[in-house]
């Protein structure tokens, strides 16, 4: 039943973000409580005074049994975190073979993470979109009304123009206060050796850096069975292929394109995670979770 809230196609039937997020992240949480081997940071941190709308979940009833007041735990994994999204809006991320294109996957990832640093860790989060432009800029805050910022800002996100990560690397570090989770969703059409290079220089500010790389089941593996012209959707290039070519040299240099820039991100000390957009959601939410545990 959890996988199910988790699909992407279902999510696809599903209208506004919000709620997209909601669901996703709520079932995704609800599975954490059942599984004896993944969890939010334990490791107590302070009290804070409860403030309206927090969970009361978390308030300690033996405090307030003592002193009449609320006071809610906070743990190391929740406290001085500052989330950036970077978004990738593209014309590659218009592409699909199935219900749901990379570039609404990207938003449902996106919307999923935000929902879950603010409503349920209390984060600042904040938005760049991107092509070779920056399109939009959302200042990371905590202020109310931010998580509906950042889901408006998702929804008027539309592909156009071509990928330029120099832009938006450009612009967070103009406005960059403090280090935080950075993270760059993106379907990364580009050599990974300029990708890395490009976005390292904020690693050297003490920033975590994680790249999901988003890509559609048909682009790692084809399968036409005739020949084909493709039309490249962000320079309109056109190639001819072959099935032979897909089966053999075209998944040869996917699968090298793939595993590069997986080891160069990584040698870079970034975070990298291949996220194909017919699989359940949950592994997004799961590797950002492992990678704040992991920080605090």
């Amino acid at each position: 039943m959890l996988q199910r809230f988790l699909n992407p196609s279902v999510l696809a039937g599903i209208s506004g973000l919000d709620l997209v997020a909601r669901t996703v992240v709520d079932g995704f949480v609800a599975g954490l409580h059942r599984s004896p081997d993944f969890g939010f940071s334990q490791e107590f941190a302070e009290y804070r005074a409860y403030s309206p709308g927090d969970d009361l979940r978390h308030v300690d009833w033996n405090v307030f049994a003592r002193t009449e007041r609320a006071y809610l735990k906070r743990y190391r994994g929740e406290t001085n975190s500052l989330l950036t999204v970077l978004l990738d809006a593209s014309n590659s991320m218009k592409f699909s073979s199935h219900d749901v294109n990379k570039m609404d996957y990207a938003r449902y990832t996106a919307a999923s993470l935000f929902y879950l640093a603010i409503q349920n860790q209390r984060d600042a989060a904040g938005l760049i979109v991107f092509d070779d432009d920056v399109r939009q800029y959302i200042r990371p805050s905590t202020r109310q009304g931010q998580l509906h910022r950042l889901l408006s800002g998702l929804e008027q996100a539309e592909p156009r123009a071509r990928t330029d990560f120099a832009k938006p690397l450009y612009h967070f570090q103009q406005f960059l206060r403090r280090r935080g989770l950075v993270i760059f969703i993106s379907d990364f059409y580009d050599s990974p050796e300029h990708i890395v290079r490009t976005i390292e220089p904020l690693r050297f500010h003490g920033n975590e850096v994680v790249l999901f790389h988003i890509l559609d089941p048909k682009e790692i593996k084809p399968d036409f069975r005739e020949p084909a012209t493709l039309v490249d959707m962000e320079t309109q290039e056109h190639i001819d292929i072959t099935p032979e070519y897909t089966r053999q040299d075209y998944r040869k240099k996917m699968d090298s394109h793939i595993e590069e820039l997986r080891d160069r991100a990584r040698g870079a000390g970034m975070d990298y995670h291949l996220l194909v957009t017919d699989l359940p959601l949950d592994n997004a939410l799961r590797e950002y979770l492992t990678i704040r545990q992991g920080r605090n």
